[in-house]
This record gives structure tokens, C-alpha cells and sequence, in this order.
């Protein structure tokens, strides 16, 4: 069959039929590719995705699962929007002084030594830089306030803060505290656009809460964990904060100091200070100062340059089972005092060694720590109602505070009595060196300069008299210490197995 007759069979017209629709099949499936959801014109072709699809095709409770979920994330979106914006990178530079050992390395002070051994090594300087996180709390005019920890800053020559956009401030400290590890830091602008953080109630929190931290670990810049609060009222931070912390599993690294913890509101509840983890990075185990502990720092800074504190005058300590069963009290539910300083508001206002606070200022006292940001948090002249356990009666005690002196406070020569004592039941003693039959209280440490100190105490005495008068527990040693008919106090004790009196103390 010629060409020509091929080209014009039913077969081939069937076949060219056939070729001609796949062809204009692949025209339409690629015109609904060019004018899908995608497009900019021509019309606009719908194709739902497999996640679309399974949604609509889901269950109505995995629907109403995923709109709570949802709801959580919007909460969460709008945490992070509004609280973002508040929260800075602090850089800071240290300069700090070393001795350059250099020379040491020279033989000459091995073989002739050191001509120069009298003018020692020479010191030399050198920078080093931190990375923190701070809280714009405050605006005064041109003036913000970046509320941070005391180990981020307190110590910097050079302060700089990164703002949430990325604009730099030069920045300068205001007042700084150890005690509460908290600093405050200052830049000007004359940007209306910074936001101030919403200050929240801390002391409002619970267990299971939302606990959101933003800060700047390792320096990325505005990060967002997310968690609960583990614990509240968490003690026993490093370097001696006298915080109550809240404890918080979202993720707080290096960095993060001085950023916020932030409840599911937005509002800042806590400023994330420290973590605790045998690797340096966390473990979910965080802790925050709580924002109702800095609200009185931050006015003070700002007031003052420095954080006033009130002051009782009286030096507390930690008491074990034998004491508290001895003195009739629960560990748990006060605090003990130990020795009240000679003209102290606390002296004034009758305390005593021996007392067990049980509530201070309408609080009751749950331990020391506690005790010690109560009396902190006081202002200057406040008349403070304190109740205490006194030879098993609960007794009433007002007070006038005064504003706390370090000169003052740290001067052990005036705590009286000066001598830290326990029952002869306590398990912290050594049963087999005590004397045999001994009755009175053992002495187990003496501050120096003090009356105890002045008069020949010493630690490891048995106390057996006070004024000749035999004692055989410690409610009876305070009993007799603070006799107001007593003006001369000597003590007798075994020591050495000898018996001896000591000298006598003339109270004031």
C-alpha cells in the first residue's frame, strides 16, 4: 500500500484521532498546573493538599483535639509578640587585674632569685566579655530601665544592650545587689516605640502554670522556651541569694540570665537567674527570681542607687530535732534566733536569744530565708508585729525598723549571747566523748569579740550552770540567760574534765 493510501485508511484516521486526544489531554493538565492556586490570572483551579484532606475527613473529637491545640498555640503566639519586644541582649565587658607570672618562666629567680621578690609580679589588666539577658521595666522620659542579675552586670566597665530589632545602646549601671542578685541598667532614646514589660503577681503563681522564658542563650537573640513552674518557693541559690525562686522546667541555658519568665498573660512573673545541671546546659531544672521580690529593687535603684533594706537586729539559724523537740517547736513553721544584737531595733523591742518566730508582719514564717526577705522587704520605720514561741508560750513582739547597715550587722562583738549551742541529744554529737552523766548543753561555736568570746567560752564546753544554777536542756540555758532580774551572767562548764567558771558578762 503506497503512502499516500496509509495516510488515508480508517486505521491510521483512528489512529491520529487517538494521538490528537492525549495530546490535548496533556494541554489541559498542564494549563490547570499554570492556572491553579498558584496563579496570578486566568482561573484559579482548587486542588486540596493530604493534610487538608484528612483534616476534613477527621473525626469530630480529634477536630474539637486540634482547635484546643490551636488555641494553646495562638496563646502562645501572642506571649512571644508581646513580650518580646521587652526582653534585651546585655554584652557587657569586665576588666579585671592578674598577675603576669611570665617571669617565672625566666631561670633567673631559679638559680640567683628574684631581685625584684619584694615589688612582687606585676599586675596587669585584661577584658572579659559576658552575654546576659535584661527587662526593660521602666521609662522615664529618655531614660529606660533594664532590670537584669547582679552576675550580668554588677561588675561591667562596659555595658551594651541589644534591643529586640537589633538597635544597640550604650548603657550604664544605675544600682546593683548581691543579696537578691539583681541589677538595674539604664539607656536613653528618644524612640517612642520601646515597650516596657507588664509586671505580673508572682506570689499568684501555682504548680502547673504556664512558664514561658524569652532571653538570649548562648546569644541567640530572642529565643522562646516554654514549660511549667515545677515549684515555688524553692531556697538555697548560689552565692547567697536570699530569693525564693520558681523552679521551671522550660529551657534556660547560659545567656538567659536576667530575661524573663513569663506566665501564659504575658506578664512577667520571674527573671530567670540560674540553672542546676552537671553539664552546664539544661536539664529542666531552672530557676527565676520572682518579679514581687525585684518590684521594691527596682524603685530603690532608681530612688536610692542601692537596694535599702530593713533591719530587725537579730542573727537566725538552722535548728535540728533534738533543739526543736527541746524547745517544743516545728522546724517548718518559723525560724530561730540565735542572738540579738545590743541596741538593735530587735533588742528595743524585746526579742531574745531563743525566740521562735512564727509570723512576721501578718505573715507566718515557714524558715529562715523566708524570715530574712520579709524583714528585707519592710520600710524604714514600719512598727512590725512579730509573734514568737518563748518557753512554750506564743508572745507578741513589736518592733520599729530601721534601715540595715552592713558596718552594723556584720559586727559580731555586739550579738548577745555570742555562743551557738545543742541539746546533748543531738545527733550531731559525738556520744562517746561527751562526759559521762553530763547534763547541760553543749557549745559548739563562739563568735569572736563576742560577750561568749570576752568572758573565756569556748566551743566543745559543756554547760552544765548559768549563775550557778544547774541547767539540763535548752529551754532551761535560755531560760536562765534571759532572766530580766540577771545583770551579771558567768557561765559554768566541763572542759577537759575539769569543771570551770568562766568570767562574768555585765549585760547592758
Amino acid at each position: 500500500m503506497s503512502f499516500l493510501k496509509k495516510l488515508y485508511s480508517r486505521n491510521f484516521f483512528v489512529l491520529n484521532l487517538v494521538l490528537v486526544g492525549v495530546i490535548i489531554g496533556f494541554a489541559l493538565a498542564f494549563s490547570g498546573m499554570a492556572f491553579g492556586p498558584g496563579s496570578k490570572s486566568g482561573v484559579a483551579i482548587r486542588a486540596e493538599s493530604p493534610t487538608t484532606q484528612a483534616f476534613a475527613e477527621a473525626p469530630a473529637d480529634v477536630k474539637a483535639a486540634i482547635a484546643q491545640a490551636e488555641g494553646i498555640q495562638t496563646a502562645f503566639n501572642y506571649v512571644a509578640e508581646a513580650v518580646l519586644p521587652s526582653v534585651v541582649e546585655i554584652n557587657v565587658v569586665e576588666t579585671k587585674k592578674a598577675t603576669d607570672r611570665q617571669g617565672e618562666q625566666s631561670p633567673w629567680p631559679f638559680f640567683f632569685g628574684n631581685p625584684n621578690q619584694e615589688e612582687g609580679p606585676a599586675p596587669r589588666q585584661f577584658q572579659e566579655r559576658g552575654l546576659g539577658s535584661g527587662i526593660i521595666v521602666r521609662r522615664d522620659g529618655k531614660k529606660v530601665y533594664v532590670i537584669t542579675n547582679n552576675h550580668v552586670a554588677g561588675e561591667a566597665s562596659e555595658i551594651n544592650v541589644i534591643h529586640h530589632d537589633g538597635r544597640e545602646f550604650k548603657a550604664t549601671l544605675v544600682g546593683k545587689d548581691a543579696r537578691k542578685d539583681l541589677a538595674l541598667v539604664k539607656f536613653e532614646t528618644d524612640s517612642p516605640d520601646i515597650v516596657v514589660a507588664k509586671l505580673g503577681d508572682s506570689s499568684a503563681l501555682k504548680v502547673g502554670d504556664w512558664a514561658i522564658a524569652i532571653g538570649s542563650p548562648f546569644g541567640l537573640v530572642s529565643s522562646v522556651t516554654a514549660g511549667i513552674v515545677s515549684a515555688i518557693g524553692r531556697t538555697g541559690g548560689p552565692d547567697g541569694n536570699i530569693s525564693d525562686f520558681i523552679q521551671t522546667d522550660a529551657s534556660i541555658n547560659k545567656g538567659n540570665s536576667g530575661g524573663a519568665l513569663v506566665n501564659i498573660r504575658g506578664e512577667v512573673v520571674g527573671i530567670n537567674t540560674w540553672i542546676a545541671s552537671p553539664t552546664g546546659g539544661s536539664i529542666g531544672l531552672g530557676f527565676a527570681v520572682p518579679i514581687n521580690n525585684a518590684k521594691k529593687a527596682i524603685g530603690d535603684f532608681i530612688a536610692k542607687g542601692a537596694v535599702e533594706y530593713g533591719w530587725l537586729g537579730v542573727s537566725l539559724r538552722e535548728i535540728d530535732k533534738a533543739a526543736a523537740a527541746d524547745l517544743g517547736v516545728d522546724i517548718k513553721k518559723g525560724a530561730f534566733v540565735a542572738h540579738v544584737f545590743d541596741g538593735s531595733p530587735a533588742a528595743k523591742g524585746g526579742f531574745l536569744p531563743g525566740d521562735f518566730v512564727l509570723q512576721a508582719d501578718g505573715t507566718d514564717v515557714k524558715g529562715l530565708d523566708q524570715l530574712v526577705r520579709i524583714v528585707g522587704d519592710l520600710p524604714v520605720g514600719k512598727k512590725t508585729r512579730f509573734f514568737v514561741q518563748r518557753d512554750g508560750k506564743r508572745v507578741e513582739v513589736n518592733v520599729t525598723i530601721e534601715a540595715r547597715k552592713d558596718s552594723v550587722a556584720s559586727n559580731d562583738g555586739n550579738l548577745f549571747p555570742g555562743v551557738d549551742v545543742l541539746s546533748l541529744d543531738s545527733e550531731d554529737l559525738d556520744k562517746e566523748k561527751l562526759p559521762k552523766g553530763a547534763k547541760g548543753v553543749a557549745a559548739i561555736n563562739v563568735l569572736p569579740k563576742s560577750p561568749s568570746a570576752t568572758i573565756g567560752l569556748k566551743p566543745g564546753d559543756i554547760i552544765t550552770e548559768i549563775n550557778e544554777k544547774p541547767l539540763a536542756s535548752l529551754r532551761e540555758f535560755y531560760r536562765l540567760l534571759n532572766d530580766p532580774q540577771t545583770k551579771k551572767i558567768a557561765f559554768t562548764v566541763l572542759r577537759d574534765d575539769q569543771t570551770i567558771t568562766t568570767l562574768a558578762y555585765v549585760r547592758k
